[in-house]
């Protein structure tokens, strides 16, 4: 009779601990679950918005989904080109492993109409727009005769303002039209006495900052401005500055080029003079 006691005690404790065992896994799978899934949603957003923000796609109706690192891409666009943009920015998203790709490609297809309203992607782009202006007005040796509010809608910007000189008002219509993404400028702007400025917390910063750090910041804005412009091709030319004197070298594509170049790193605060001599063109 004990043994048979201790028998079904013993059977007792192994389902116990069984059926224990069978919840613990059953809420570990549950939780990795709901881990991937959540997985999965971040990286729908991440392709989705990517494509949003892409002039080349956010026309195009374009539909994502995505399990277990798989991406499936559906809907229907104009070229083969802007379909192989989007596998490689849904296999650029961290965690993809395949893109199986199903888009349609269609010579004849007619994107949706659009809103009238601006699309995300729309005003990010003129979000982007207005603050690369700003800050090129910011940096600009006119920032002190310059008091100004930039507004940008669908690349179409509108500068308003007042301006201590023609040549400030001149500085800005330039520097806002040799932006990138930048459809038309009007320029707002009124030349009158002086007004409070746009560049004395900065000018303030570089005198108190002393040579060293005041070249270093001039490097990094004309940097900046040749990454914003158009026109400029950055990355052919390479920037130094030494006591203000701004040094560029490398090789421009055009005449015209090289002296928008010039004329920008001149038209950033705290430089005296442009050293041209090692930036050429074909």
């Amino acid at each position: 009779m004990i043994k048979s006691h201790t028998i079904l005690r013993s059977s007792v404790l192994a389902i116990a601990i069984t059926l224990a065992l069978g919840s613990l896994t059953g809420a570990a799978n549950a939780e990795d679950t709901v881990t991937q899934n959540m997985a999965d949603v971040r990286q729908e957003t991440q392709i989705w918005t990517t494509y949003a923000l892409s002039p080349y796609l956010r026309a195009n109706d374009l539909r994502v989904s995505v399990q277990n690192g798989k991406a499936t891409l559906t809907g229907t666009v104009d070229d083969g080109v802007t379909k192989d943009l989007a596998t490689q920015i849904a296999l650029g998203v961290d965690g993809i492993k395949d893109v199986d790709n199903q888009i349609v490609v269609n010579a004849d297809f007619v994107p949706p109409a659009q809103s009238t309203t601006r699309s995300y992607g729309e005003a990010i782009d003129d979000a982007s727009i207005t603050a690369a202006i700003k800050a090129k007005l910011l940096w600009s040796k006119y920032a002190s005769g310059l008091t100004t509010s930039v507004e940008t809608k669908a690349g179409r910007v509108t500068i308003n303002g007042t301006a201590t000189s023609k040549q400030a008002k001149e500085a800005a219509q330039n520097l806002a039209m040799n932006t990138q993404g930048v459809l038309s400028v009007n320029n707002q702007i009124k030349v009158e006495a002086s007004k409070p400025t746009l560049g004395d917390k900065t000018k303030s910063a570089l005198s108190d900052a002393g040579t060293a750090i005041s070249d270093a910041w001039i490097t990094t804005k004309v940097n900046s401005t040749f990454l914003y412009s158009s026109n400029v091709h950055s990355g052919a030319i390479s920037v130094a500055t030494k006591d203000g004197v701004v040094k560029l070298t490398g090789k421009t594509q055009t005449g015209a080029e090289r002296a928008l170049a010039i004329e920008l790193a001149q038209n950033v605060q705290g430089v005296k003079r442009v050293d041209a001599k090692a930036l050429t063109h074909n």
